[in-house]
């Protein structure tokens, strides 16, 4: 990765919020931003990068916005660019900015913008994904999605959506949106872009510094470091390693056990929210052996509390641990999810277990057409060659 690569996946998120905060105007932020990158990308191969890259593109972002103000707004809106120039020529003194990620995010989440809006522009300001990346995030059609962050930040622009944390009294209200989006960011990054797992667990930790008594907030941030915790060993030789088959021994245990204590924390102010459960499936799928007994017990416990298709999926497969394949296979044919390629390979396993090859065969061609994640199909395909291989492992969790 070039040094511009690695400054766009640390400082996109940062220097966003910063020129949201000077300016306070999304779309002249948004566009600044861009461009302060793509003059980097034209300067920084020839002249190299400079000391402190964020304040430079703060500066850059900011002249380029104060030029378009000059061109375009009012005189009241001009007068504005003193108070912009101070800030910036202050921080540009010392190459810091005051973090206003937390600003950004809540400004993101506000209930004035639809659910899938304010996710949507979360990850499209925060984590820096393109429009194409959240779509498909989505399953919508990329120009569904253009469509959705303009309208996004139209509305930011037209109700006056103050750039804030909210007040406390507002703060519990708020908070569902806001760790959708973290969950979100953190699943991308989970999928092979470090960069965002790294900004949604400072995103998780800063909100658990601002609500450290709210047990939801701590049960995110004690799921993603859990799941953090093994990231190294996820991928092998560009090859995916499923959970089972992963070198327990270069998991992070000291993360482990800092995701437990955040958990007890949870626990101790009686949560038992989705995040919350989620986190102790998490913690115990680090024991060795695994209690597949309390492992469906918990996903029993969250299909209970979100209704979702998915969770139960999961519990089909801790099933089939403690209760055989067949029971898991009766509850995963009851699932409507067809289009779900880890509904296909949790069948084809069931199915090739039960010794009913020539179905795990249609139902691992099945999750091929949905899997586009070359390392993911490339597992599948292994499946799938190997089905006629007595000696060949179990598709594991």
């Amino acid at each position: 990765m070039t040094t511009l690569e690695q400054t766009f996946r640390e400082e996109w998120g940062t220097v966003l919020a910063t020129l949201v905060g000077l300016l306070g105007d999304f779309d002249l932020a948004e566009e600044a931003t861009q461009e302060a990158f793509t003059i980097a990308a034209e300067r920084w191969p020839a002249s190299g990068a400079p000391d402190h890259p964020r304040a430079w593109l703060v500066a850059t972002a900011r002249n380029r916005a104060i030029d378009r103000i000059r061109r375009t707004r009012t005189f009241e809106a001009k007068a504005a660019l003193l108070r912009i120039d101070e800030e910036v020529r202050d921080d540009m003194a010392t190459g810091t900015h005051r973090d206003e990620r937390l600003e950004l995010i809540f400004t993101c989440c506000h209930p004035a913008l639809a659910v899938e809006a304010q996710v949507a522009l979360t990850l499209r300001s925060l984590g820096g994904l393109t429009t194409e990346e959240i779509a498909r995030a989505f399953l919508v059609p990329e120009a569904t999605m253009a469509q959705r962050l303009v309208r996004a930040k139209r509305k930011i622009k037209v109700a006056a959506i103050p750039f804030r944390v909210p007040p406390d009294d507002l703060l519990a209200e708020r908070l569902d949106a806001v760790l959708s989006v973290v969950y979100l960011i953190f699943n991308e990054g989970y999928g092979g872009r470090g960069d965002l797992s790294a900004e949604a667990l400072w995103l998780g930790q800063a909100l658990a510094d601002l609500m450290p008594d709210q047990p939801e907030v701590l049960g995110l941030l004690a799921m993603m470091l859990l799941h953090d915790s093994r990231r190294d060993t996820r991928i092998e030789h560009g090859e995916l390693v499923l959970l089972a088959d992963q070198d327990r021994s270069r998991w992070d245990t000291a993360q482990i056990a800092r995701g437990r204590a955040v958990l007890d924390r949870a626990f101790s102010l009686d949560g038992r929210g989705p995040y919350v459960v989620q986190a102790a499936i998490a913690s115990r799928h680090a024991d060795d052996p695994r209690d597949w007994r309390h492992i469906a017990v918990l996903y029993g416990e969250l299909a209970r509390l979100t209704g979702s298709p998915v969770v139960e999926l999961n519990r089909a497969a801790a099933l089939a641990e403690t209760e055989g394949p067949a029971v898991a296979l009766a509850i995963v044919d009851g699932i409507d999810l067809d289009g779900y390629r880890y509904l296909h390979t949790t069948r084809a396993e069931l199915l090739q277990r039960l010794g009913r090859t020539d179905d795990a065969r249609i139902a691992y061609r099945r999750a091929l057409e949905l899997t586009s994640d070359d390392a993911e199909r490339r597992l599948v395909a292994r499946r799938l060659a190997a089905l006629d291989d007595p000696h060949s492992p179990p598709l594991s969790s």
